[in-house]
Formats: structure tokens, sequence, C-alpha cells
């Protein structure tokens, strides 16, 4: 899987305690649409790929008796799709692992249904869909147990 980076323990993105998975790639849809760079992951993009082994990342995360989620974000989770479906399915199946698994998309959910219709097939997954729009009233999102920046920003439990 490639990634841009990777906290062991994350406890700002999820209710659970989470090992939080940067992912490498995104289009900057936000930016575009509220006409400048807004994005509060703009400096992530300087961080280089690298290429990690889904065991590898899984059994660290295993082996943390900290963590309790995994979250998926940094970028746009969406734009390495089968990457990140490939982990859930190895998490899922090879080690019989049935915890949270979060995904931070700025798409809407109509954007990725077909994503999302394949994802579903998994237990514990969990979706934030909707863009960043700035200069938003935060809100307190109860799937997420955390505060959202936009109000058109919600977590749903596929």
């Amino acid at each position: 899987m490639k990634i841009r980076g990777l906290v062991e323990e994350d406890f700002t993105n999820y209710k659970k305690p989470s090992m939080f998975i940067i992912t490498p790639y995104c289009d900057f849809k936000c930016c575009r649409e509220n006409g400048n760079d807004i994005c509060q992951n703009m400096d992530v993009v300087k961080s280089p790929i690298i290429d990690v082994d889904n065991n590898n990342l899984i059994r660290r995360y295993l082996d943390n008796p900290i963590t309790k989620a995994i979250v998926f974000g940094g970028l746009e989770p969406m734009d390495s799709f089968e990457e990140v479906r490939d982990f859930i399915n190895t998490l899922r199946w090879d080690y019989d692992c049935y915890d949270d698994v979060v995904i931070y998309t700025g798409f809407t959910a109509n954007e990725v249904i077909n994503e999302c219709m394949r994802l579903s097939k998994f237990a514990n997954v969990i979706i934030k869909f909707g863009r960043f729009i700035p200069n938003q009233k935060p809100h307190f999102d109860e799937v997420l147990g955390v505060e959202l920046a936009s109000p058109n920003q919600y977590a749903v439990e596929l």
C-alpha cells in the first residue's frame, strides 16, 4: 500500500484511539470548488510516497494495546480505493480483526456509491462524507465522536 505517513496513535479523528494512515493522493476538489488553496492537508503532498506492506501495517496495529480502530485520511482515501479495500480485506479475513475502520472522504455519498457498495460487505466500516467548506461552524458528529469542520460533512456506518 502506498502512503504518505502514519500516526501510530491518533486521538483526534475518531472517538477511539486509532492508527491514522495518510493516503497519498488527492485531486484537491475542495480547493477547486472553493477557489483557493484552503486544504488543511496541502503540506502532506510534500511528504514522500512510501510503499508499505499491508501485513506489516496490520501487525503494527494489532501489536499496539492502545489503538482500537484504523482511520484512513490525510488526503483522499477514495483516490486509493483498491489499496484501501485490499487492506480491509486482509485485516478482516487474514487477521480476523473486526475493529472499526474509518474512511475520511471529501466525496459525497452519491459520488462514491459504487465504492460504498463494495465496502459494505465488510463489518464496522464508517465513512465520513463531504468536502471541506471554509468559514463554517464546526459541528459534532455522533458517529465519529469528533467535531467536523463543515455542516455538509457527516459519517455513516456501512
